[in-house]
Order: C-alpha cells, then sequence, then structure tokens
C-alpha cells in the first residue's frame, strides 16, 4: 500500500519516480529513441536565448521520461532503465540496429524474465525485458 502523501495527480505516462537525463547531445538521444524505442515526443522547453533544450518529455511504450541538456553539475551523467516489452528480441535487434552497443544478447534469466542488455548512444543501460512468470517479484 502506498503512503498517502503520493496519493496526488500525474500526468499521463508518469508515476511517482521517473527518470530524468541530462545528455551532451539532447537531440541526438531524442531522435535516437524515437527510432529505436519509437519514443513519442510530448513536449519540448527550449531556451529563448540559446535555443538549448531544457527539458524534453518523451513516451516510451506506457511511461514517459525526460532530458534536457547537461550543463554545470548536471553534466557525465548516466543511469539505466528496465524495460518491459512483449517482444526483447525484436526490439533488442532495432535498438541496436540504430547504434545501441550491446551489453549482453537476449537470454531468459534465472529471475523470471527474458532480458538483452544495450547501452544507448549517450552511455545509458537499458534493460530489455519479458516476463516469463506470474510471480510478481521472484521466480
Amino acid at each position: 500500500m502506498s503512503h498517502p502523501i503520493y496519493d496526488t495527480f500525474q500526468p499521463d505516462g508518469f508515476s511517482s519516480v521517473n527518470g530524468y537525463l541530462f545528455v551532451e547531445k539532447p537531440q541526438e538521444l531524442i531522435d535516437f529513441y524515437k527510432k529505436a524505442f519509437y519514443a513519442e515526443e510530448l513536449s519540448r522547453t527550449v531556451a529563448e536565448d540559446t535555443g538549448i533544450i531544457r527539458n524534453c518529455i518523451l513516451k516510451i511504450g506506457h511511461s514517459c521520461i525526460m532530458l534536457g541538456q547537461a550543463t554545470g553539475d548536471f553534466s557525465g551523467m548516466s543511469t539505466s532503465f528496465y524495460l518491459y516489452v512483449n517482444d526483447v528480441d525484436a526490439l533488442f535487434e532495432n535498438v541496436v540496429s540504430h547504434g545501441a552497443q550491446v551489453v549482453f544478447p537476449p537470454e531468459e534469466m534465472d529471475y523470471g524474465d527474458r532480458q538483452g542488455g544495450v547501452m544507448d548512444i549517450a552511455g545509458n543501460y537499458w534493460w530489455i525485458s519479458k516476463r516469463l512468470t506470474e510471480n510478481q517479484y521472484e521466480n
């Protein structure tokens, strides 16, 4: 059961915790996500004086992530995402065909997921997974 502090409005595609990436080349990553993960751009905020992308909201599947230009204390950051899909192999091949590096090829894991790992063009890791068991958190 969730704590009442989390009972608030969240825009479509958002949940209580959401990824926010700060990257050196945001437009390149936006283009990559659109091609590789079939991302849909929902909104964008650009600094009028510099043209820097301050915030871009992308919807991937049923979830949203945000990204913007890395500056100052927010430079050189990377993260990882756990992405559930219905065809691990098909998305894995699409992502790799658009420039992601293979971390490990799709395989069945002992914790009940079929999963492959890639690193995107900005150095973020993506664990592309499909749950193979009905158990919630263990196999």
